[in-house]
């Protein structure tokens, strides 16, 4: 029987940034979720049918920040994300600590 030269994820996660814990997956993990949120946000704004600048309208900011969400190039204070949905689009946000 061969040997398969497979990696899971999380072995390659663990050689490229570190095992769970150490300072640069935990960065790599931040960024991660960071990225996550600004996908969601820009497919439910796709799904609602609205435009960056439509969507900043709602939420009282700019479209250069809904773009810099979306992009994961802006850090996002919790309340403003919260804002943002819940004006935007009329939804609440749940967060989990596990």
């Amino acid at each position: 029987m061969k040997s398969s030269n497979l990696t899971s994820f999380r072995e390659h996660l663990d050689e490229q940034y570190g095992k769970i814990g150490t300072k640069s997956r935990t960065e790599y993990e931040e960024g991660y979720e960071a990225f996550k949120l600004g996908v969601m946000l820009q497919d439910l704004r796709n799904k609602e049918g609205m435009t960056q600048e439509e969507l900043a309208s709602k939420c009282g900011t700019t479209k250069s920040y809904i773009s810099r969400i979306e992009n994961n190039s802006s850090d996002i204070r919790l309340s403003t994300i919260m804002r943002i949905f819940r004006e935007g689009f009329g939804k609440q946000i749940k967060l989990s600590v596990y």
